[in-house]
């Protein structure tokens, strides 16, 4: 009987663990110098042969790899401190993963961890993947810097809970996929140019949660670089927000619609461009978003709106394709404290001339600024559109107008906006006034205070 019991064990215990793949079991030394590319890609490919399973990076190894490929049905699994290294040698990057879709920068066009037409897989696991990202890796001179991650056209995609850093250039970028969700990770990107955190371009049914970025750009973008291709149904919580650019920008590549975004319960602190960047500029329609629940400190712009033309895609066409619409987003429950930055800590909303974003609101807004300002700053009214001149070759940003005659909120050719509940502290006295309308039809503002004392807002 006693054998009975420790033979149903063993065959229990194997059943139980049939599906598990140690990668040091097919061949990986695991000792963060020899090149294990190979092994592991061995691994994976086996792995999702046999039905799929976990592909096991295991606990406390550093295990070295260039590109390798994620397939069907496999969870490529980093035990708690193990770590999965990039090579510090452009040449151990694949040439077959795809590119990147923004216009003049094919030196991102590689990188670490590919998956196309891929179906349920993820990564998972207490690990770390570094993506070893320095500048004396990876320049521009010396060949490029490759992406983290790039998944093009997939399906059931999950990321939990392991730490990914030191990307040479974006973290992720996912293509066209369906099904997302990530949860409780982390990103810390600071040490090459353009360490965007999640990308999502074109993709549908995204859930990111419980998650905190440390980016040299921006944190999550959701973008569309193919017409036939939206970016809907986005629902981002419970995260937390740092960047050297901007917590998250929605649009710029736009050429396809976006629609059904959430953002809530989340903090963004020391962003050096802007909380809430959203841009529509290559032909799409952007519609129904809500914002709410969010903290900001030390954020200079916390809410960029802005609807032009200009081209972001490297397959984008030359000619401008005509503005379509922006409208139905909804800003609720925003705490801002920016008494630690300038002048130039603004909410700023800008169409064009007869193309207006429509219909916004903001809802119990708590704003602290700095203040200041100028007579000359009050009276400012040559500021730049947004129009291919201004532009040149690149983005609509902020510099490019400069300091705007409001110092809480400015908002430009719009059509519909409401504004409840809006209390605006400033620290310092000055002559500008908490909000300017330039060419704002049907406007409704109600319970508008400056520093704690009720006021009315003029429409010009």
């Amino acid at each position: 009987m006693k054998h009975f019991f420790l033979l149903f064990y063993i065959s229990f215990s194997v059943s139980v663990f049939a599906n598990d793949y140690n990668i040091m079991d097919y061949g990986a030394k695991a000792n963060g110098k020899t090149l294990d590319t190979k092994a592991v890609q061995k691994t994976i490919d086996l792995c999702s042969k046999q039905g799929g399973g976990k592909v096991v990076i295991p606990a406390g190894k550093t295990v070295l790899i260039g590109t390798i490929y994620l397939k069907d049905n496999v969870t490529l699994y980093l035990e708690n401190g193990s770590i999965l290294l990039g090579s510090p040698d452009y040449k151990d990057y694949a040439t077959n993963t795809h590119k990147n879709t923004y216009k003049n920068e094919p030196h991102m066009d590689r990188c670490l961890i590919f998956a196309k037409e891929a179906n349920s897989f993820s990564i998972e696991g207490n690990g770390t993947i570094n993506g070893n990202g320095f500048p004396k890796n990876f320049t521009k001179a010396k060949g490029g810097r490759p992406m983290m991650l790039r998944f093009l056209n997939c399906n059931n995609i999950k990321i939990k809970n392991v730490t990914l850093i030191n990307s040479a250039s974006w973290t992720s970028a996912w293509l066209y996929c369906n099904e997302i969700v990530v949860d409780g990770i982390k990103i810390i990107s600071r040490v090459n140019q353009n360490g965007d955190g999640l990308d999502f371009d074109g993709c549908t049914n995204v859930r990111v949660s419980n998650s905190s970025f440390n980016t040299s750009d921006d944190s999550i973008c959701l973008q569309t670089s193919r017409p036939d291709k939206p970016c809907k149904n986005i629902v981002i919580n419970n995260c937390v927000f740092t960047s050297k650019w901007a917590a998250m920008r929605i649009g710029l590549a736009s050429r396809g619609d976006f629609e059904s975004v959430t953002v809530s319960n989340s903090t963004f602190h020391d962003i050096q461009d802007s909380g809430l960047k959203i841009q529509m500029n290559e032909g799409g329609e952007m519609k129904n978003m809500i914002f709410s629940n969010i903290v900001m400190k030390n954020v200079p712009r916390p809410i960029f709106m802005t609807f032009c033309q200009q081209r972001a895609g490297v397959d984008s066409p030359l000619k401008m394709l005509p503005m379509k619409a922006m409208h139905s987003f909804a800003f609720n429950n925003i705490v801002i404290d920016n008494r630690e930055l300038d002048k130039n800590s603004v909410i700023f909303l800008t169409g064009m001339p007869k193309n207006y974003i429509t219909d916004i609101q903001l809802n119990n807004i708590q704003m602290t600024v700095s203040g200041g300002g100028n007579t000359t700053d009050a009276n400012k009214k040559n500021i730049k559109e947004y129009t291919l001149e201004t532009l040149g070759n690149w983005w609509p940003e902020f510099r490019l107008v400069g300091t705007l005659p409001a110092s809480g909120i400015y908002a430009r050719h719009v059509n519909g906006l409401f504004i409840n509940n809006f209390y605006l502290n400033t620290v310092l006295d000055g002559k500008r006034p908490p909000i300017v309308l330039n060419d704002v039809l049907n406007f409704y503002g109600n319970s508008i205070f400056l520093n704690r004392k009720k006021l009315t807002v003029n429409n010009h």
